[in-house]
């Protein structure tokens, strides 16, 4: 028996698809720089063989398809100060989600089980985004501190009803059908039948998706739309507050419970982040992101964050400052311009 590890991304030709499994299941997939470099040379491949008419995305071992990036890897760099190592992983992972979003051929993401973060960014941009009810989209970066990055400053602006500011804010976890509904994700199509599903899609035929799929009735984004629309859907975080406030009902004051635990930098620079990224393009929207990752992953928050969620797990950040009130918009606006 060899001791040698699995490749953490298995990039192969099938049949006329090119196929990527992302293979880090103990660590839910989440992408670390060698699964990003190895995505970005199967990509490269895959583009320029035409015996490749479509690509395959899935994650390994059930549970998840991606859990985002390997943040912890990165705070460790952000805590040493090696701001080149920081700034190497976020322009590698941003050069592949803009590469999918401009890949010319079908790129078909099969999402079974958790995608957040870095998952939605190499699954979001490309043509077919497949979840199944086991499925759990989300953006939950205010939580430790970072901002909705590998492009969503760019997507999350043009969902209805203001779900992308609300998304990005409370880091709201969509399930599957959910996602089609909010328009994160294209088609729903059942765990059981994937298998099938994949088979079909070996042969070449992208149209494979919609065969498969099943139609997703409105459920709980359509019912809370409305809410959401008056609440979320413009102004600053003070202002999301205030509405919430005025709502007055059992989801209103979830919302604000959980946005007074988020970071008040990380809250005020995503709404600022998503305001700016509405006016511009997918292109534009990543070098602005890639700008910000630097003051942000040297603002104490970011460590901060990362340590409370994701390192020791106790769930009780001390944030710097620690109220939204406290918050200076010039700091703010800094960041911003610091890039």
């Amino acid at each position: 028996m060899s001791d040698t590890p699995e490749p953490s991304i298995i990039a192969k030709v099938e049949g006329a698809a090119g196929t990527i499994l992302m293979n880090r299941p103990r660590a839910l997939n989440a992408l670390d720089q060698g699964m990003i470099d190895g995505i970005a040379e199967a990509l490269a491949r895959f583009r320029d063989d035409p015996a490749v008419k479509l690509v395959i995305l899935e994650g390994a071992g059930g549970r998840a398809f991606c859990a985002g990036g390997d943040v912890r890897s990165i705070r460790n760099a952000a805590v040493a100060r090696d701001d080149a190592t920081v700034r190497r992983f976020f322009a590698a992972e941003y050069a592949v989600n803009r590469a999918i979003a401009e890949f010319p051929k079908p790129w078909i993401s099969l999402i079974d089980g958790v995608c957040m973060g870095g998952g939605i960014g190499v699954s979001v941009h490309g043509s077919h985004r497949v979840v199944t009810e086991h499925a759990l989209l989300a953006m939950p970066e205010t939580a430790i501190a970072l901002f909705p990055d590998v492009g969503t400053s760019y997507v999350l602006p043009r969902l209805p009803h203001a779900l992308g500011n609300w998304l990005a804010l409370t880091g709201a976890r969509l399930k599957g059908g959910e996602a089609v509904e909010a328009g994160l994700a294209t088609h729903f199509c059942p765990r059981a039948d994937l298998p099938a599903l994949r088979a079909a899609l070996l042969d070449g035929d992208a149209h494979a998706v919609a065969t498969h799929s099943h139609p997703v009735d409105p459920g709980a984004v359509t019912a809370q739309a409305g809410e959401i629309e008056r609440c979320f859907g413009g102004g600053t975080v003070p202002r999301i507050l205030e509405a919430l406030e005025g709502e007055d009902t059992g989801w209103a004051r979830e919302q604000i419970a959980i946005l007074r635990r988020m970071s008040p930098t990380s809250l005020c620079v995503t709404r600022e982040l998503l305001r700016r990224g509405g006016g511009h393009t997918l292109a534009d929207c990543l070098a602005m992101e890639l700008a910000l990752t630097g003051p942000v992953t040297r603002h104490p928050d970011f460590a901060e964050g990362v340590r409370a969620v994701l390192v020791d797990k106790d769930n009780a950040p001390r944030w710097s400052p620690a109220s939204l009130e406290e918050v200076d918009p010039a700091a703010i606006r800094a960041m911003f311009a610091a890039g």
